[in-house]
């Protein structure tokens, strides 16, 4: 009888911790390239997914093509889907600035065009107030001081991008790294952070 009563009472708790845990949420981030973009978040403990795609413009259901000619006002971004039990919003954030230079209001290192701007999207108060935090934190480097290019402005709606975009570094790596060599991304980023660039810190 103990031995049921115990048997009760450890899944009557592993079903209590489990509808007390937190849902998963979503981060948007724009950092030039969605390709290079999704490499730095893929693989961080915590993260769920990330899904390549467009937001910050006024055309409903965009193609690649139309985003990259730059007509449409949306930025190349990644989605985030991430458990906060695990990752805090504040972390992400700090991978995103390390992958990003904060600094070029004409784009991120090769691609130029507001339609590669950096950028936060955030959804509702906690993540406006965690990324002007982050930003504010940033500019007590005198690097950065009255410098940050990068927006912080809420997020409309995130449309996902082209299948043959998602997780383009596994599909193609031969093209991929050519193409993040070519454009100078992982040279500039060490220029700005050291050693700690491109990294999760």
């Amino acid at each position: 009888m103990r031995h049921r009563i115990g048997l009760f009472l450890a899944a009557w708790l592993a079903a209590s911790v489990a509808a007390l845990a937190a849902p998963p949420e979503t981060a948007v981030f724009a950092g030039g390239c969605f390709w290079c973009e999704e490499t730095a978040f893929e693989g961080v403990p915590g993260v769920l997914s990330v899904t390549s795609g467009y937001t910050g413009g006024q055309k409903k259901d965009p193609t690649y093509e139309e985003v990259s000619s730059g007509s449409t006002g949306h930025a190349e971004s990644v989605e985030v889907a991430f458990d906060p039990s695990k990752i805090p919003y504040a972390k992400l954030l700090d991978i995103f600035w390390r992958n990003v230079d904060p600094l070029d209001a004409g784009g991120q290192f090769c691609d130029r065009g507001t339609q590669y701007r950096s950028a936060i999207f955030y959804k509702g108060d906690a993540q406006k107030k965690a990324a002007e935090e982050s930003k504010a934190k940033l500019e007590t480097d005198p690097r950065f001081r009255g410098k940050i290019a990068t927006q912080i402005v809420p997020l409309s709606t995130f449309y996902r991008a082209e299948e043959y975009h998602q997780d383009f570094y596994k599909k193609n790596p031969f093209r991929y790294h050519e193409y993040r060599n070519g454009c100078g991304r992982d040279r500039r980023l060490k220029a700005l952070w050291g050693e700690s660039a491109g990294e999760h810190p």
